[in-house]
């Protein structure tokens, strides 16, 4: 039996956290290939039940007893798109490439990466990879695709829009963060990826303050309301 006061009991639990949370996120995208909207019903009722249950959900204890399950818009199909990367004017170098010395050192470069906005003390760093033009109700926009710097890495999109601050949270929600696995699918051979805005969520941080979040650039703030995925309670 662990001893709950070992404090590396909590990075046991956090690592549990994300290998559940990668575990509902892989079901999803097996399981929307062939229901989007069913599957995302139950990739919805499987986090209630995580953040219900699991300790290193990001929930104040206050709220905890009076949960009943997270905010969503009813799906819709149409948020559901499939766009291609297209490289950005200052995208840095590939993941296996050298940096090209001192033509980027002006830019933020593959040393030190882009610092986004975050909300708290944390300093993640990013790789712009490329930007995507969204098609369906948010044709004429784009969005930024990142790369978290580090071991492992992952694929970064956060995102703010018009219901940003009254519908939804105010810093913006996440469609893409590698690092949980929260990742909806694409072709590598054809350059693309799937983003179903119905999956967008709240960042740990618009729950409990003491986590610390990157959040959406300006760049990845659209003009148009995204009414989909998660909602303010």
């Amino acid at each position: 039996m662990a001893d709950p006061s070992d404090p590396a009991l909590e990075y046991l639990e956090l690592a549990d956290w994300r290998r559940r949370v990668a575990a509902a996120w892989e079901a999803w995208r097996h399981d929307a290939a062939a229901d989007a909207a069913a599957a995302t019903a139950a990739y919805r009722a499987r986090k209630d039940i995580l953040f219900r249950d699991h300790p290193q959900a990001p929930l104040l204890p206050e709220r905890r007893a009076a949960f009943t399950g997270l905010a969503y818009w009813p799906y819709d199909p149409a948020w559901r798109m499939r766009v291609r990367l297209e490289p950005a004017d200052d995208a840095l170098p590939g993941p296996h490439d050298e940096p090209p010395g001192a033509a980027l050192l002006g830019r933020a470069t593959a040393l030190g990466g882009l610092a986004l906005p975050n909300s708290g003390r944390g300093d993640p760093r990013f790789r712009r990879i490329g930007r995507v033009a969204l098609s369906g109700p948010l044709a004429g926009e784009h969005l930024a695709v990142f790369w978290l710097e580090g071991y492992g890495g992952g694929l970064f999109v956060p995102f703010r829009d018009a219901t940003a601050g009254r519908e939804t949270y105010g810093a913006g929600r996440y469609l893409v963060d590698g690092i949980k696995g929260a990742d909806h699918g694409g072709d590598p051979g054809r350059g693309e990826l799937v983003l179903d805005f119905n999956m967008a969520y709240h960042p740990s941080c618009a729950y409990d303050p003491r986590w610390s979040c990157p959040l959406a650039p300006p760049e990845n703030r659209l003009t148009a309301a995204v009414p989909v995925g998660e909602r303010l309670m």
